[in-house]
């Protein structure tokens, strides 16, 4: 029988999201990898109760994470209604939908038919009469704005979700939905970016939009997919995420110049007494309006030593200019 460390809350951080009442964890948990039916569910379980003896009480889901799709959310609901239950107060949890779920022309995108009905269906599998957050998982180019926030407020409305959250749109849609939004008096409350060292784009144009609308920011790929980790400095190892089912990460994208680079972070994290992961998430973290990092997982101790992270969180303005320089070659245009 699982019992709650009592201190889980004495050594996390907790930011405000944006302008809102909640305060997010320094680390949240995604579970887009590891807890989908071919993995282990006691791996799955231990991770999740590790992470929440830690203080993490943000957990991060998706309709199509597994695989296959639905199963990750199946995994997650396991775990709370057997050990976590008498904790749901305690819990931040969200879920998303806008990928490809299911077949047929309402499986994906941004209708009100298919959000409404991922959510419901992942309300079912989560086992929860509720989630804390509802995330649009991507911006639709065809279904008419209007709709897609007349769905994210009917969820919001109808107490399927306590707040609602976007992901991965530009500054230029991020401003258009966050205005119609406002509008209809309904408030973002975050907006989930890929963002790292190597992918700084969304510094210029797209914070300070969020800033404007008092919204926050949830960083993922925060180590770039494990690159901003020693896991790639003797080469792409069998087993590894660059060599597995990721469609987002694969050996072609581990550039010998990018492990190159790590290479060189990895001495100026080794001066700060951190990891490279560690400094990496860090350096994440010291960005407004950065609320909350979400990092994956594939043990228990990951998440222990990325926890370690909070006890280095200043730069000094020489650190942040030397790291400035090593990241230069990988600037590219803000969106």
């Amino acid at each position: 029988m699982y019992i709650a460390d009592e201190k889980r809350y004495d050594n996390m951080i907790y930011k405000r999201c944006g302008r809102s009442g909640i305060m997010l964890p320094f680390l949240s948990l995604g579970l887009w990898h590891n807890f989908g039916e071919e993995s282990s569910y006691a791996n799955a379980r231990e991770m999740v109760l590790k992470a929440f003896d830690g203080g993490i009480t943000y957990f991060d889901i998706a309709n199509n994470y597994g695989p296959p799709p639905g199963s990750a959310e199946e995994c997650f609901g396991r775990i709370v209604k057997e050990n976590l239950a008498s904790h749901r107060d305690e819990l931040f949890i969200a879920t998303k939908a806008g990928y490809r779920h299911w077949a047929g022309p309402y499986g994906e995108w941004g209708s009100k038919k298919n959000l409404v009905a991922s959510c419901d269906n992942s309300l079912r599998r989560l086992r929860l009469e509720y989630v804390d957050l509802f995330y649009h998982h991507r911006p639709d180019p065809n279904t008419p704005i209007e709709e897609t926030i007349e769905a994210l407020e009917w969820i919001v409305r109808s107490g399927r979700a306590l707040y609602i959250g976007i992901s991965n749109y530009n500054s230029v849609q991020a401003e258009q939905i966050l205005t119609a939004l406002e509008n209809k008096g309904v408030h973002c409350l975050v907006h989930q970016v890929n963002y790292n060292m190597f992918e700084r784009r969304p510094e210029e144009k797209l914070f300070p939009v969020l800033e404007k609308h008092g919204v926050g920011a949830a960083a993922y790929m925060c180590l770039a997919q494990g690159i901003l980790t020693d896991r790639y400095f003797d080469g792409v190892k069998e087993g590894s995420r660059a060599v597995g089912s990721s469609v987002f990460l694969n050996r072609d994208q581990v550039t010998a110049e990018k492990v190159a680079t790590a290479r060189q972070l990895n001495e100026i994290a080794k001066e700060r007494g951190q990891s490279l992961a560690q400094m990496a998430l860090a350096w994440c973290y010291r960005c407004s309006p950065v609320a909350t990092l979400i990092i994956g997982a594939s043990r228990p101790e990951q998440i222990s030593a990325n926890l370690e992270a909070m006890k280095k969180l200043d730069f000094t303005p020489d650190e942040l200019e030397r790291i400035d320089r090593l990241l230069m070659p990988y600037a590219r245009e803000a969106y």
